[in-house]
């Protein structure tokens, strides 16, 4: 369970590419495969970052004020 979000997110760009695969219509003036794996590559970043910020290890420990 501990790895389901990252391979959730592969699995997307991959049945993603599948369904993209064409080039007609445009978007934002690159074909759709490509543009598909563009949106991607910042879906799987903001995705990673999510699971980076959530994630207990990675939070900052707690400074008590009275020994500082």
């Amino acid at each position: 369970m501990r790895y389901a979000a990252p391979i959730v997110l592969v699995v997307l760009v991959f049945t993603g590419s599948i369904v993209c695969n064409r080039v007609e219509p445009l978007v934002f003036g690159f074909p759709t495969f490509f543009a598909w794996h563009v949106f991607s590559v910042f879906l799987i970043s903001a995705g990673m970052w999510l699971i980076f910020k959530m994630d207990p290890a990675n939070r900052e420990p707690e400074h008590d004020s009275e020994n500082t």
